[in-house]
């Protein structure tokens, strides 16, 4: 005699179940990406570049969240419910593929990608002015008021980055320091090969080439401390090319500059005249 076995549970059943998980997950993860994850995102607030750069991350990890989750709550679900309870193992029916659901995955992934990039290009685009990115000599994107902005000079060289103030007589630094709340133009070259200047809590990233002036706009906010680094492998000592710089008030970066200026006084005349790029000397060259 044949004892009756339970009928499974009808598909839309399964659909049910992973739906109202899934919808319930998200709504839990969402607001704590949002709120509680995302204060901490990347590169964080001390430039108005920087921030817009992590308004962009929480973005992108709350719109990732719900499909990841997505795929999270299939599996588990499937892994409990679907798993074979029998001794004897044997293959399952072969999946042939479920047209609806792959066309709804390829419409919503799609969405959701243009979407983003759409929204990515309005928001670091045209309205941060590309993000801290370097543009190049004769940038296209400018913030308001960039005439006014504090021109500073950054030269990479092997292995080290030094700073030229054109409008401080065109003094030369081994350390960076920028006043808060305050606009500044980074013209961003090399002396030798190829490095990039990476200032991370800033939001700023340009590549330094010899012969080339590559302009990064940057507005500060706060003061504090941000790490460079080179994010372009420059030979042998690339990953000594670390400092930290300094965003301090407005008195605070006069104190500075003028402290340098006397400090460096006999050697600004060893220097070449200030220029918006130089070419690969290797009489300047660290290594």
């Amino acid at each position: 005699m044949v004892t009756p076995t339970a009928p499974a549970s009808h598909p839309p059943a399964h659909a049910r179940r992973i739906l109202v998980l899934w919808l319930v997950s998200s709504a839990i993860a969402v607001p704590l990406v949002i709120w509680v994850l995302g204060p901490h995102l990347p590169p964080g607030d001390m430039s108005s570049e920087a921030s817009d750069q992590t308004s962009a991350n929480i973005v992108l990890t709350a719109v990732s969240t719900p499909i990841v989750l997505l795929i999270a709550v299939y599996f588990g679900y499937a892994l409990i419910f679907f798993r074979s309870r029998s001794a004897q193992i044997e293959d399952g029916a072969p999946i042939r593929g479920h047209g609806p659901t792959q066309t709804l995955w390829l419409v919503l992934t799609s969405a959701t990608v243009l979407a983003l990039a759409i929204w990515g290009s309005l928001v670091l685009v045209v309205t941060a002015h590309g993000a801290g990115g370097g543009q190049g000599p004769s940038p296209v994107a400018k913030p308001p008021h960039s005439a006014s902005a504090l021109q500073v000079q950054v030269i990479g060289q092997q292995w080290a980055w030094t700073y030229r103030f054109p409008g401080y007589g065109a003094l030369e630094t081994a350390q960076l320091e920028l006043p808060a709340n305050r606009l500044v133009q980074l013209n961003v070259t090399s002396l030798d090969v190829t490095h990039s200047f990476w200032a991370y809590e800033l939001g700023v990233k340009a590549d330094a080439v010899p012969g080339v002036n590559n302009i990064a706009f940057v507005h500060t906010r706060g003061t504090g401390t941000f790490s460079i680094r080179c994010a372009e492998l420059c030979g042998l000592w690339h990953a000594h090319m670390f400092q930290t710089g300094r965003v301090v008030s407005p008195a605070a970066f006069a104190s500075w500059i003028a402290a340098e200026r006397k400090s460096q006084a006999l050697n600004q005349k060893y220097l070449p005249p200030y220029s918006t790029h130089y070419f690969p000397n290797p009489l300047r060259r660290a290594g």
